[in-house]
């Protein structure tokens, strides 16, 4: 196998992270937590093939945006939610024609490996009384697998039962990890997720008519370069890896 490498940077603190336009051999990406697997592969073999640096920040879409609003470094942002792009474009720091929907996915339903349990979600059954303990959200209120889990469970009427035994997290994996860890009960997550881990088990697909359809954004980030740019097209061409961590690759508007 051939090496490939990636310089993974939090930027929680970006003070001294680079200048907001970047080099020209950097990129800075910022992306949904959701989407560490996929783009962690996609930029080491860009890395590699074009000889730059590219820097990965994960974290809630929400916070990546505020971070950006607030002159984060950031070149490439990754959103798991259309609002938090716009949010952005509404306050200039991206433009609409720089960005583009990429992604899709949908939400399941996961219990720890050896702990599933039995729940049909259109067979009219309680999910509260399908499990006993702790269900694994992201924070409802600022993480988008949370607020497409709050619509899933308001949708079906679950929402009452079980919002005092939510266990909320800060961000997508960090909810899918309470669920690995046996932490929780159950847990509400990205298919993609849950596909990519050795550790939970799906006990079934939320229809995606109870929640906003999902769509993960990406924009160049005002002011910067050619790198961001070459590092989008990469992106756009990544179909093969995106599926192979459960994406729904959408097609490019003509």
């Amino acid at each position: 196998m051939r090496h490939r490498w990636v310089v993974v940077s939090a930027c929680l603190g970006f003070v001294g992270c680079g200048a907001p336009g970047g080099e020209r051999g950097e990129v800075v990406v910022f992306a949904a937590a959701s989407l560490s697997l996929a783009v962690d592969e996609i930029a080491r073999d860009h890395g590699q093939e074009h000889g730059i640096r590219v820097k990965t920040s994960y974290a809630a879409s929400s916070t990546l945006a505020k971070q950006i609003e607030m002159g984060a470094p950031a070149h490439v942002y990754l959103a798991a939610d259309p609002r938090w792009m716009a949010w952005l474009e509404e306050r200039g720091r991206v433009k609409a024609d720089r960005s583009a929907d990429l992604l899709g996915n949908s939400l399941v339903i996961v219990a720890p490996s050896g702990k599933r349990f039995s729940f049909d979600p259109e067979g009219g059954e309680s999910l509260a009384e399908a499990f006993a303990g702790r269900l694994a959200v992201g924070d409802p209120d600022y993480v988008p697998v949370g607020r497409y889990a709050r619509e899933a469970l308001e949708r079906s009427g679950g929402w009452s039962e079980l919002e005092s035994r939510l266990a909320p997290a800060s961000d997508a994996r960090a909810a899918l990890a309470f669920v690995e860890r046996g932490e929780c009960a159950a847990g509400i997550v990205y298919a993609s997720d849950a596909a990519t881990s050795g550790r939970v088990e799906t006990v079934a697909a939320i229809p995606e008519s109870w929640h906003t359809r999902i769509v993960y954004p990406v924009a160049i980030v005002e002011d910067a370069g050619p790198a961001a740019e070459g590092f989008v097209a990469t992106l756009r061409d990544a179909d093969d890896v995106f599926r192979r961590y459960g994406f729904r690759v959408l097609e490019a508007a003509p």
